[in-house]
């Protein structure tokens, strides 16, 4: 196995877990999970949406059937991850660690699929 393959296989793996680990919580959590996103400054009722979209591109991701919905799929993951390390950035919470990483993993899957992929 190349390296190209290894580190798309390895992001991506790593970022649909942590992604289906918060669309988990979403669902198993909601109400703390709403009152972060109300701390945070977002509306409570994005919660479930979130958590739809999400598991809509994470299918996006690994199923390609169109190349339009995973540019989508990635460029909706690259802003929802900048604006959760903006916003807990901004409360001072200590949180923004997870996004980091998540916005670390979608680099490296983004990249690396192009050229996994060509």
């Amino acid at each position: 196995m190349n390296k190209v393959k290894v580190g798309y296989f390895a992001s991506t793996g790593l970022l649909s877990l942590m992604l289906s680990m918060s669309v988990g919580m979403y669902f198993i959590k909601h109400s703390e999970i709403s009152a972060v996103f109300v701390k945070l400054g977002y509306p409570a009722n994005m919660v479930y949406p979130l958590a739809v979209a999400k598991i809509l591109g994470i299918i996006a991701i690994w199923s390609r059937k169109s190349k339009t919905l995973v540019e989508f799929s990635y460029a909706g993951f690259f802003y929802t991850f900048l604006l959760a390390f903006y916003a807990h950035v901004s409360i001072g919470d200590g949180q923004e660690v997870g996004a980091l990483v998540a916005l670390v993993l979608l680099t490296i899957s983004y990249f690396t699929q192009k050229k996994h992929y060509k």
